[in-house]
C-alpha cells in the first residue's frame, strides 16, 4: 500500500488540516444482514483522482504543495 500524500500550505505553513476533494472508483463487498443492514467489507480503490486541496486554516486554494516523501522522517518502531 502506498504511503499517504502529505501536504503543506505555502501561505500559513499548515501541515495537518486540509479539505481534499477527490473522485474514486472502488470495488467493495456489500454484506447485507437478513434485516437489511449493510456492512461494506474488503473495499479496494481501483482509481483515485485528487481534484482540489484547500488549506482548512487559511482557505488558500491553489497554495498547497505536496511534500516530497523522501524528505519525510521515517517513524521509529
Amino acid at each position: 500500500m502506498p504511503s499517504p500524500v502529505r501536504y503543506r500550505c505555502t501561505s500559513c505553513g499548515n501541515l495537518t488540516r486540509f479539505d481534499v476533494t477527490s473522485t474514486r472508483r472502488t470495488r467493495a463487498y456489500h454484506h447485507f444482514t437478513v434485516g437489511g443492514e449493510l456492512t461494506v467489507e474488503d473495499e479496494q480503490v481501483l482509481d483515485e483522482h485528487v481534484e482540489t486541496v484547500e488549506c482548512r486554516w487559511c482557505g488558500s486554494a491553489g497554495r498547497v504543495e505536496v511534500l516530497d516523501p523522501a524528505a519525510q522522517p521515517v517513524p521509529e518502531g
